[in-house]
């Protein structure tokens, strides 16, 4: 059913923005640019009849259970991971090579350095996802890519209990226009890339589902090279049931996909 929760937008300035990511050299600390609080009408899907596809909408929600049962630091379970996502990804979606890049594990608490991402964005830009191609797989490899059909897609999941407050929520790409895009840098104490941020319009539908649970995933599309369109997203501000007081804790995988 629909209803409303609130995402912090982009917005559009004369000069070039960006975050500045564990600023000083302090992990979790993060500068942001100018960012405003929108009230958006918000569609679950679960068990809604406005069905949305990977293939129309860059975004896809399936049950598909771990073998893992606990998501930590110590990355003894990430070999496991890596061989399901692979085998999900060719079925999914019809991948004939997965390399998986990167796992972020995020939990909504104030002790955590890696918290929920507050803002509508997207993960890449054209030309950041093919730096990001070369930095994976090297140059010759890369190349190889280039001349045919590859895509960036991450894979969400919840970890350990349902997902009770700020859930991810996904713009549809058709009601999306090019104009509300914006480039905005990340700058690490080491290096330097950019996302794109997305400004607000009354013409965003945003999705989720509601009260995913850790047997289920979202795969959404972050950049494809022949033209499905990126997928803009957010952890939106809604609590499902306010009697509920577990913490939000989610895995994001990043993978790169060649078909």
């Amino acid at each position: 059913m629909p209803g409303t929760a609130i995402v912090n937008y982009h917005v559009h300035s004369a000069s070039r923005q960006a975050f500045q990511i564990d600023a000083g050299g302090v992990a979790g600390n993060l500068i942001s640019p100018e960012l405003v609080a929108t009230e958006i009408p918000l569609r679950d899907l679960r068990g809604s009849e406005d069905a949305i596809s990977f293939a129309m909408d860059g975004v896809s929600f399936v049950t598909s259970p771990s073998k893992v049962t606990s998501f930590d630091n110590r990355n003894d379970w990430q070999r496991v991971y890596d061989h399901e996502l692979t085998e999900l990804l060719a079925q999914h979606l019809g991948a004939k090579e997965v390399v998986v890049f990167d796992h972020t594990l995020r939990a909504d608490d104030p002790a955590s350095d890696r918290k929920p991402a507050r803002n509508v964005h997207s993960d890449y830009s054209t030309e950041g996802a093919e730096k990001r191609l070369v930095d994976i797989l090297g140059s010759d490899q890369a190349a190889e890519w280039s001349t045919g059909h590859y895509a960036f897609i991450n894979i969400w999941r919840p970890v350990e209990n349902p997902i009770n407050s700020a859930p991810l929520g996904f713009v549809r790409p058709s009601s999306v226009t090019n104009e509300d895009w914006i480039l905005i840098d990340l700058i690490y104490p080491d290096r330097r890339g950019h996302i794109m941020g997305l400004a607000a319009s009354d013409a965003h539908e945003w999705v989720y589902q509601s009260r995913m649970t850790p047997d289920e995933i979202v795969l959404f599309n972050i950049y494809d090279n022949q033209g499905l369109p990126s997928v803009g997203h957010s952890a939106v501000d809604l609590i499902e049931d306010p009697s509920i007081h577990s913490i939000r804790k989610s895995l994001e995988s990043r993978t790169v996909v060649r078909f």
